[in-house]
């Protein structure tokens, strides 16, 4: 968690330069999209490389931000717009998205950290509940 911005940096920069093919996550073995989300205030397209559990057709995220204190600013722009789209692969498609809570929560969070576990660790280090989200293709 303490080499988090490097990593998002060279994370970035890999997208760019393979034209949204690889990312660290996936040359790890593990599922990553690139979310692009409407900026709450600035309006703005905003771009963030994130993990994410595969649900059937959908797309699960949590808001760890690697274990900070705060909420991703992508949690916040998908809260005051729920319309973004995700690359995965190079492939772009338009979704909705929905912060689940209640019930869903918990059995999503169950889910979350048999997928990763390290999502634990990085909830304790933020001393505060990560939102979990759900993204679902927009045709």
């Amino acid at each position: 968690m303490r080499l988090a911005g490097v990593v998002v940096a060279v994370d970035q920069r890999l997208h760019r330069v393979s034209r949204g093919r690889l990312s660290l996550v996936a040359i790890a073995g593990l599922p990553s999209l690139r979310l692009t989300s409407t900026g709450r205030r600035s309006g703005l397209a905003r771009q963030n490389n994130l993990l994410y559990l595969p649900h059937g057709t959908e797309f699960v995220l949590t808001g760890s931000n690697w274990g900070r204190s705060n909420h991703p600013a992508w949690a916040y722009n998908l809260r005051a717009n729920s319309r973004a789209t995700v690359t995965i692969r190079g492939r772009e498609m338009a979704v909705r998205a929905r912060e689940v809570t209640g019930a869903e929560y918990a059995r999503l969070w169950s889910e979350l950290l048999e997928f990763w576990p390290g999502y634990r660790m990085e909830r304790e280090a933020a001393g505060r509940e990560l939102p979990v989200f759900v993204l679902t293709p927009d045709p």
